[in-house]
């Protein structure tokens, strides 16, 4: 998780919402790691979470990345957890809950329903004090900037 926090604080420095994501084998090697960058690229779907699999993907030449492991600052939003399942991601762990948009236990559980023909183990709440603050840090510096 330290990782994908730097990751989310390299987002911070130019202007993005800071969340960083990191994709890892079982190996513990990290494949991929970015953040948010929906302003500098101009794409509505240039999260964190988007650009790990999509590098990853292309790296392994896999759009199905079985066995792999995506740890996240925030917990993602229903176009990044519906991506998750899609690359069939094994874990999903992440830092704080997103009671606004989260998809992985907060508004939606798209791990648990059983409609979806993909389940994901979900690992919530690491180093989720440090994932919040960072989150509350940058929207109550934009407010006040």
């Amino acid at each position: 998780m330290q990782e994908a926090i730097k990751e989310a604080k390299d987002g911070w420095l130019i202007g993005e919402v800071p969340v960083g994501a990191l994709l890892i084998n079982q190996s513990d090697e990290i494949l991929a790691r970015d953040h948010n960058r929906c302003i500098s690229l101009n794409d509505p779907t240039a999260h964190a979470e988007i650009l790990v699999i999509r590098q990853a993907a292309k790296k392994l030449i896999n759009y199905r990345l079985n066995g792999v492991s995506i740890i996240v600052t925030i917990e993602p939003c229903p176009m990044c957890m519906g991506a998750i399942m899609n690359a069939r991601l094994g874990v999903l762990v992440f830092g704080a809950f997103d009671p606004k948009v989260g998809a992985a236990g907060s508004i939606y559980n798209f791990s648990d329903d059983e409609r979806l023909n993909h389940r994901i183990k979900v690992i919530p709440c690491i180093m989720e004090q440090e994932c919040r603050d960072l989150m509350q840090d940058f929207f109550r510096e934009r407010r006040h900037g």
